[in-house]
């Protein structure tokens, strides 16, 4: 059985490649849902679903744990998936997102921090929820985002900054000492938001992903034992055009055989 990775875009392509790198033994599919990206703008009823139906799609191809490299689908669809979909469909199988490993870093080592996130991400309270989950003490400022996905998912990255600049200036005005980049899209503007918060730290999932993958996988050898080490890796998306392609390579540094799946 494989490890799916999901995410509603590119954006978790780097979170996926770094975890295959570190674990190159098992077999992966990635799923990005290009064709309905960006999550961060829909209603919280169709995030879930737009989530439920990719995830039941990895399931039935065979995936016997699903990686949400998504924060919006983290953020309003993963309890849900845990609780009402696994339960009655997958019993024997499991859905984690990446939204409480930055989480739990964040609280861990900031004071005053601060979060870049998709609208849907922010307004579902689930970063202050799962920081505060962890430390009391810690302030935490949120800033919504909404057009740094469709800057990465349209190869605008070059226009990015002063757009980024301003998302960052009421954060930086609180003194924040922690900068959370609480959308897998927002990786690939991690230099840039470096280079505009001197001094923050910058907390980016894909630097996190593959030690909890490792460690996840080190606790539960019930899941582990179940999964096979053909060293492959399968990358799909819900809407394929050159472009995308070669926007993909760009932004990895890899040539990626996509293919196009509908859901």
């Amino acid at each position: 059985m494989k490890i799916g990775i999901f995410d509603s875009g590119l954006g978790g392509l780097g979170v996926g490649l770094r975890m295959i790198d570190a674990l190159p033994q098992y077999d992966y599919i990635y799923l990005g849902d290009t064709e309905r990206v960006p999550y961060g703008n829909r209603s919280q009823e169709s995030i879930y679903r737009f989530t439920r139906e990719s995830v039941d799609y990895l399931l039935a191809q065979d995936c016997v744990l699903v990686i949400l490299a998504c924060n919006t689908a983290s953020a309003e669809a993963l309890r849900r998936i845990q609780q009402e979909f696994l339960p009655t469909r997958y019993p024997d199988r499991r859905v984690l997102g990446v939204l409480i490993p930055a989480a739990e870093v964040a609280a861990a080592t900031g004071r005053k921090i601060g979060v870049l996130a998709t609208t849907g991400a922010v307004e579902s309270g689930a970063w202050p929820r799962e920081i505060h989950r962890v430390q009391e003490e810690p302030e935490v400022f949120q800033q919504p985002s909404p057009l740094l996905v469709p800057l990465v998912e349209n190869d605008g990255l070059k226009w990015a900054e002063p757009i980024l600049a301003e998302y960052l200036e009421p954060l930086l005005e609180q003194g924040i000492d922690t900068l959370v980049l609480g959308c897998t899209h927002y990786i690939f503007l991690k230099e840039q938001a470096q280079k505009l918060a001197p001094g923050v730290k910058v907390i980016s999932p894909e630097e996190l992903m593959p030690g909890r993958m490792i460690d996840y996988l080190e606790r539960h050898p019930e899941i582990t034992g179940r999964l096979s080490t053909g060293g492959t890796s399968e990358f799909l998306l819900t809407d394929l055009t050159d472009d995308y392609a070669r926007l993909a390579e760009r932004l990895t540094g890899r040539r990626l055989d996509f293919r196009l799946v509908t859901l």
